[in-house]
């Protein structure tokens, strides 16, 4: 396997963790001094997690917040150390309200194949 078909397994296997609700099988393709930046937050860049803890415990709010939350994936594309993953997200929020947009992760890859930089990105849906 070449080094873009692993990153496209690794972005795959990242996307089962997800859907399982294990970040613990996400994390296990992050490097340890990896950053999450959350779509939401009161910076520009949303919310940034820093380090394998703080990302974890990043991650582990989107499951808090909307625990049936599923992601359909549109496709990966590789290029480099970069890729990028195109998705539906799916969900009731612990308020009860229903989530469904469309959004996209920006993947920066660790010269060792880990995952570097997860920055998150969703449509905002006017209702």
């Amino acid at each position: 396997m070449d080094d873009r078909e692993q990153k496209l397994a690794t972005l795959r296997a990242i996307l089962e963790g997800f859907n399982a609700h294990d970040v613990d099988a996400i994390l296990r393709h992050f490097s340890r001094d990896c950053v999450f930046e959350s779509p939401r937050g009161p910076e520009p860049c949303g919310r940034r997690f820093e380090g394998i803890e703080e990302v974890h415990r990043g991650l582990s709010a989107r499951f808090e917040t909307i625990p049936d939350v599923r992601y359909d994936s549109h496709g990966d594309f590789v290029d480099g150390d970069r890729a990028v993953s195109e998705w539906t997200i799916r969900g009731t929020t612990t308020d009860g309200a229903a989530i469904e947009v469309r959004g996209c992760d920006i993947w920066t890859f660790a010269p060792d194949g880990r995952v570097a930089v997860k920055n998150s990105f969703w449509k905002i849906r006017d209702e």
